[in-house]
């Protein structure tokens, strides 16, 4: 077994404000592929400081998706919990002056960002009230860098900000409500996290961070911001798309091995033409030098042919244990484990997920009601005629031994010969309505495959009584 190298930690830090998104996921990803790649170690950090959104839900659905999808980590933190250690630094810093309590009203705050912004000036607050000692208000770290803040990116190279256009940087409310940028930096700091690996989202927070950092004595981590994730009209990626959640493509019957395939390759090129890859693999061949710049736009069609390829590759015994849960969703519960197979075996071309097995569902499992003007093929065939196909077919099914019944190929080879001497569309398409009593639907062979001897000579029976009243 590999010893984990201590030197690369990585995080990733979700809000439990809402579901869990791909975007994020893509994140925690690159994160888990990095420090597992190095041996190192990956904390999970729960940011769940925003009292009033964050669920207990939320926070639950963030590791039951990650587990889900086969991403470990090895720590986890609320960063509720370690209020105690926030306010230590931030008392730290007041103490040293490096900080000072801002008493200015959130309505003198607008009049002088509206003044600037009239003025076309720098919306930035320097705050008159540094050096007068209050003990109460926001709590504003003193910004007096001239010089020019730089780090560099391992994704976007050096990247250069000039802290004079931030002015004095809020870091808390009060003592007791530090802000993001101040406790990600603390958080950071403690849990001793080599490098940074998030969405280019956050390169703005970079040099209040970097600030922040420096008042503190802390090193600084290296930072990699990744690509954003883009709809397909290359705007962020967001709910106005369709489903981002990962529960929501869970629920549709994604596969956990397709959804993290499909993120590793929105923004990581591995440089080759495979498609394909386990987790084992992206792990082995994952590097921040083949992660773009561009963003990455996430294609639902992609994702659905990579979800096909994944379920195909499944055995029928495992297709059929993926797909239960969906059937009994669909109200079908007291279905065996055989007859489920036999769906799994018919169904597995037609998959792009899971869910889409209800789509033909009830031709297998319900006696539909219908016209017996649909028996006819072409709209055109004599009942007559209809019933002696019918009778003629239902015989040929008689006499397949029960044994040879469950190989739909030999069911195939048993008609079709009936069917081809008589032409087919006037054998094949009452027969089929007959079993499924619908215009669309699988084919007849599969349905009797499935459906089984006794209930397709019973379904085969009802359609003959039709014509015959």
């Amino acid at each position: 077994m590999e010893t984990k190298d201590p030197k690369i930690r990585t995080r990733f830090p979700p809000s439990p404000t809402g579901w869990l998104h791909v975007g994020n996921v893509r994140t925690a990803l690159f994160n888990y592929l990095f420090s597992r790649h190095h041996n190192g170690a990956l904390v999970l950090r729960i940011e769940d400081t925003d009292k009033e959104r964050s669920r207990k839900e939320f926070q639950d659905d963030i590791t039951e998706q990650l587990s889900w999808l086969g991403l470990s980590w090895d720590e986890c933190y609320r960063q509720s919990e370690r209020l105690e250690i926030h306010k230590t630094y931030l008392r730290q810093l007041l103490e040293s002056g490096k900080a000072f309590y801002c008493a200015h009203s959130k309505e003198e705050l607008e009049t002088e960002h509206k003044r600037q912004m009239e003025e076309r000036a720098i919306p930035r607050h320097i705050c008159g009230q540094r050096d007068e000692g209050r003990e109460s208000g926001v709590i504003r770290l003193r910004n007096d860098t001239d010089v020019t803040l730089s780090f560099a990116d391992r994704i976007r190279g050096d990247i250069t900000f000039d802290p004079q256009l931030l002015g004095d940087i809020s870091i808390a409310r009060e003592l007791e409500s530090p802000l993001y940028n101040f406790v990600v930096v603390v958080d950071d700091a403690e849990m001793n996290i080599t490098h940074v690996i998030r969405g280019e989202d956050h390169i703005p927070n970079t040099p209040k961070q970097l600030l922040i950092q420096q008042a503190l004595g802390f090193s600084r981590p290296i930072y990699a911001h990744l690509p954003l994730l883009l709809g397909a009209d290359r705007s962020k990626l967001s709910k106005r798309h369709g489903d981002t959640a990962v529960r929501d493509y869970r629920a549709a019957g994604y596969m956990p091995e397709a959804i993290v395939n499909f993120l590793a390759l929105l923004g990581w090129n591995p440089g080759t033409d495979q498609e394909l890859f386990t987790l084992e693999d992206l792990v082995r061949e994952f590097t921040l030098e083949k992660v773009q710049k561009g963003g990455a736009i996430f294609n639902e069609e992609k994702l659905a042919w990579m979800n096909r390829a994944y379920l195909r590759s499944l055995s029928i015994e495992q297709l059929a244990s993926n797909l239960t849960p969906f059937i009994e969703q669909a109200g079908k519960k007291d279905l065996s484990t055989d007859f489920i197979k036999r769906i799994a075996y018919v169904e597995a071309p037609r998959l792009s997920r899971l869910k889409d097995v209800e789509t033909n569902l009830p031709f297998y499992t319900e006696t539909s009601v219908y016209d017996s003007t649909l028996l006819r093929w072409k709209g055109t065939q004599d009942y007559t005629e209809i019933i002696g196909h019918l009778k003629n077919v239902r015989q040929l099914l008689c006499d397949i031994p029960e044994a040879d019944f469950y190989d739909m190929h030999h069911i195939e080879a048993v008609i079709m010969p009936y069917a081809t001497a008589h032409s087919r569309g006037n054998v094949l398409w009452p027969l089929r309505v007959a079993l499924c009593g619908s215009e669309k639907s699988p084919g007849p062979f599969e349905i009797i495959y499935v459906i089984g001897k006794t209930e397709a000579l019973q379904r085969i029976d009802k359609a003959i009584k039709l014509l015959d009243t």
